[in-house]
């Protein structure tokens, strides 16, 4: 029987800093200015096009730390409706699909300037209906624990069976789970938050998040799309292209780090001098630290990645080493890369080759898979297959 205090909403406090450290301090005016210079010489279309790469790299680690190795190929058979015929592997392959729907959903309302506030009970509902919305039956059947039912995307936890132990730490009981989030909604709002607070704000309610573990199943993903979604409504989104579940999946030095600071910041108070909050503010501060630092080593890494130079040799090696690719294929590519797209007609005067042999050409790198159009005989844009993925940006998955 959980104790009154337990019970309590407070019992997440602190869920803000009030004084932040000179470390987290800096890490955010870092994380504010790279995540600035990310994507700043891309042109819009090729930023859009390397935005649906990030998701599904996000999907891809998003999964690992959930213990399932999806790889971006099956990603990308999920997306055009080729599914397994093994149960358990389709079914990784539907969840993978319905993060990558979900997360372009958020780019676009945040592109568009519609997206909610992020730590709201709606949106935090949305998220989990919108990725548990096309799951089977078998998806949302949870047994284990004496326990059996059917999960209601959308819906947070409130009956006895739905009450759960996370490793060592026990989370607030079913019936109180809606007090809860909606304590969560008035700390975490980012609409009287300034940038830097928004900032801060990401990191600790990702946190708080799972330690009240709203949903039966589920939390981990839905947190990291929240916070995903907060990054845009702090303004250090870059246009989707950096991943924070590449960074907790990695950790800065170990893979274990994520789930080691997740528990660390479970901790309790430690005496007087250690906030007046329920749990630990010095623990709160050290996984606020260590998240923003994971944020800016992504936001580093991937500007590396995406600097426009760097990725036309990479485009200029990949087709030096093709066997099916001529070397003016290059050119069509690097011309995309700078403009964006640009119409078929287009060919002969790029490659400078003749008419037919220009458009043979170009019909080779379509074939490639690495321009593509929204209409057969529409403009053309950079694409990047999940089976090229190795060559053109290298270390953004594990070796395999």
């Amino acid at each position: 029987m959980m104790s009154s205090a337990t019970e309590a909403p407070s019992r997440i406090e602190p869920a803000l800093l009030e004084e932040p450290t000179a470390a987290i301090a800096d890490a955010v005016a870092e994380l504010s200015a790279a995540s600035a210079v990310l994507g700043r010489s891309l042109h819009s279309r090729t930023a859009a096009n390397l935005s649906g790469l990030v998701r599904i790299m996000n999907t891809y680690y998003s999964n690992l730390i959930e213990g399932h190795d999806t790889r971006p190929r099956d990603i990308e058979r999920a997306l055009a409706g080729r599914f397994d015929e093994d149960e358990g592997r389709r079914n990784l392959q539907i969840e993978a699909a319905a993060h990558v729907r979900v997360q372009a959903e958020i780019d676009r309302m945040a592109a568009d300037r519609t997206l909610p506030e992020p730590a709201s009970c709606n949106f935090i509902l949305w998220l989990h209906h919108e990725f548990y919305r096309d799951a089977p039956d078998t998806m949302l059947h949870i047994e284990g624990a004496g326990r059996s039912f059917a999960m209601q995307p959308g819906e947070w936890r409130s009956r006895p069976e739905h009450d759960v132990e996370v490793g060592r730490h026990v989370p607030p009981s079913s019936d109180h789970v809606a007090d809860f989030m909606q304590h969560f909604e008035v700390r975490f709002r980012f609409d009287r938050l300034g940038k830097a607070g928004r900032i801060m704000a990401m990191a600790a309610a990702h946190h708080r998040l799972n330690y009240i573990h709203p949903f039966p199943d589920g939390n981990g993903r839905v947190s990291r799309l929240m916070s995903h979604a907060m990054a845009h409504s702090a303004g250090i989104g870059a246009h989707g292209l950096w991943s924070v579940s590449r960074g907790l999946a990695r950790g800065l030095e170990s893979r274990s780090e994520y789930k080691t600071m997740m528990s660390h910041a479970d901790m309790p108070r430690q005496g007087d001098r250690d906030g007046r909050g329920n749990l630990s503010e010095r623990a709160l501060a050290e996984f606020v630290l260590w998240f923003l630092r994971v944020c800016l080593d992504q936001v580093t890494f991937m500007t590396g990645l995406f600097e426009l130079d760097a990725l036309a040799r990479r485009l200029r090696v990949y087709v030096d080493q093709s066997d099916r690719l001529k070397p003016e294929a290059s050119r069509l590519l690097e011309e995309a890369l700078f403009r964006g797209e640009f119409e078929r007609g287009e060919a002969a005067r790029i490659t400078g080759l003749p008419e037919r042999t220009a458009r043979r050409v170009l019909n080779e790198v379509v074939s490639e898979g690495l321009l593509a159009s929204e209409t057969p005989k529409g403009s053309v844009s950079l694409r990047f297959p999940a089976d090229r993925l190795e060559v053109l940006f290298p270390r953004l998955y594990p070796q395999t």
